[in-house]
């Protein structure tokens, strides 16, 4: 017959990701409390789990009160501040004073000394209030640094989704203990399934990217789901001397499984208008390929040049037309020969 034959390469994989996200635990601890579980779906931003956080909101709560405490005896040194210079301007008047009556004999010396005595503790203690609200305003930058800390520890305690995605694996349970690193979940972004296979390096170079294919899951082998071909992987296998590749779902298929066994055949080429026939009905004859075909009542065998096939057609290229009558040869027949009586 003539139509159109479609070559496609067939291969064997698994179903897989792009981007499967690991979620650790970026400390150590007890977990205290799990949201999900395996095949359930998470939108980005979803609370997975929490870590017991121990005695840590009372550390915070302590920082806070000794910040509170801290600011407080900062404005109460900043009032007694304002206080002690208001009394500097009435000592240092007072020493003035003095200090003119001194000149002009008019003050004994004792009475100066005091107004002095009075004006340099006045001093000092002005200095000793400037100095202790530098240290309260040290002591708050701490404190506030140390909150910081603490509840950016807290937040690590709490772990959230990174993505909308499907929870492939979970790796730890309520109550258990776990360490920093340690996976708890494994997160499949869907978007990005799709299924890898190998393929023998004499067929791989017929593969190029965004080439479309079927897919057949093991667990729905009733469903040809649509795929195109994402990544050709730049590096074959030197054992198997195979070259993985990785074919796209165009739509997700629900649900799906991770590692699930699936059949992958890709669209290679498509020739049109060409003489079809089955592959069952070629022969081997003299190490050539070819078909047995009927000549009146005797058979005989035509070499044929074959342009390409599936698993099914072969397209031909030369050797018979389309009004060619040939012959089904099976195992329950005798072996044809050349020139053999043939009865139709």
């Amino acid at each position: 017959t003539k139509g159109d034959l479609d070559v496609t390469i067939r291969g064997i994989g698994n179903v897989d990701a792009k981007n499967i996200y690991t979620i650790t635990a970026q400390t150590g601890g007890k977990i205290e409390e799990i949201y999900f579980d395996e095949g359930m779906w998470v939108k980005k931003g979803d609370l997975l789990l929490s870590i017991d956080p121990v005695d840590t909101p009372i550390l915070l709560d302590e920082a806070k009160l000794a910040l509170k405490k801290a600011h407080h005896e900062a404005e109460a040194t900043a009032s007694n501040l304002e206080s002690v210079e208001a009394q500097k301007t009435l000592l240092q008047a007072t020493y003035n004073r003095y200090e003119k009556l001194r000149e002009q004999k008019f003050a004994s010396e004792a009475e100066y000394d005091k107004a002095k005595s009075d004006l340099q503790n006045i001093n000092a203690q002005i200095n000793a209030s400037k100095s202790q609200i530098a240290s309260a305003a040290s002591e708050q930058l701490r404190l506030k640094k140390s909150i910081e800390a603490i509840e950016t520890k807290l937040g690590r305690l709490k772990i959230y989704s990174p993505i909308d995605g499907y929870i492939a694996s979970k790796e730890a349970e309520k109550a258990a203990y776990v360490l920093p690193s340690a996976t708890i979940f494994k997160i499949v972004d869907p978007k990005t399934l799709w299924v890898k296979t190998n393929i023998d390096e004499r067929l791989a170079n017929q593969v190029k990217l965004t080439q479309k294919a079927s897919i057949k899951l093991r667990s729905q082998p009733e469903n040809k789901l649509k795929g195109t071909v994402e990544r050709i992987v730049a590096m074959s296998n030197p054992v198997t001397l195979e070259r993985e590749i990785a074919i796209g779902f165009e739509s997700v298929p629900t649900p799906f499984y991770i590692n699930e066994q699936a059949e992958v055949n890709i669209d290679v080429a498509k020739h049109e208008n060409v003489l079809k026939i089955p592959v069952s009905l070629i022969a081997m004859k003299d190490g050539k390929k070819g078909v047995w075909v009927a000549r009146q009542s005797n058979a005989y065998f035509a070499e044929v040049s074959i342009l390409a096939q599936n698993d099914t057609e072969a397209a031909l290229a030369s050797g018979v037309d389309i009004d060619t009558d040939l012959l089904l040869y099976t195992d329950k027949n005798k072996p044809l020969s050349e020139g053999m009586k043939i009865f139709r």
